[in-house]
């Protein structure tokens, strides 16, 4: 399951017991909507272990920048509070699925 993540709640998940991912997309870029199905299975597969959230740049401005994010999709790993990972761009499930299975 994946959560919508905004200004109001990102520090609270980004925070919280768990560790959390979050997807950097836009309904308009073609790279995000092809990584999307993949981030969907893998919230699936780390449900009650990793939180996924999902942030539409467009929507959510302010936590792109204070990231850094200038491309998307970009996904940032946290844990503990902290960015632990940054990964830019599209990739296949098996790789993203390792950087998730490092977070734990």
């Amino acid at each position: 399951m994946e959560v919508t993540i905004t200004s109001e709640n990102f520090v609270q998940l980004r925070n919280g017991e768990l560790p959390l991912v979050v997807d950097l997309w836009a309904p308009w870029c073609g790279p995000c909507r092809m990584l999307g199905p993949v981030i969907s299975e893998l919230a699936n597969d780390y449900a009650g272990r990793i939180v996924v959230g999902k942030c539409n740049v467009d929507e959510e401005e302010d936590l792109a920048v204070e990231f850094g994010v200038r491309s998307i999709p970009t996904i940032l790993f946290f844990k503990g509070g902290e960015l632990v990972d940054k990964f830019v761009g599209a990739a296949p499930k098996a790789i993203l699925d390792e950087k998730f299975k490092a977070l734990l």
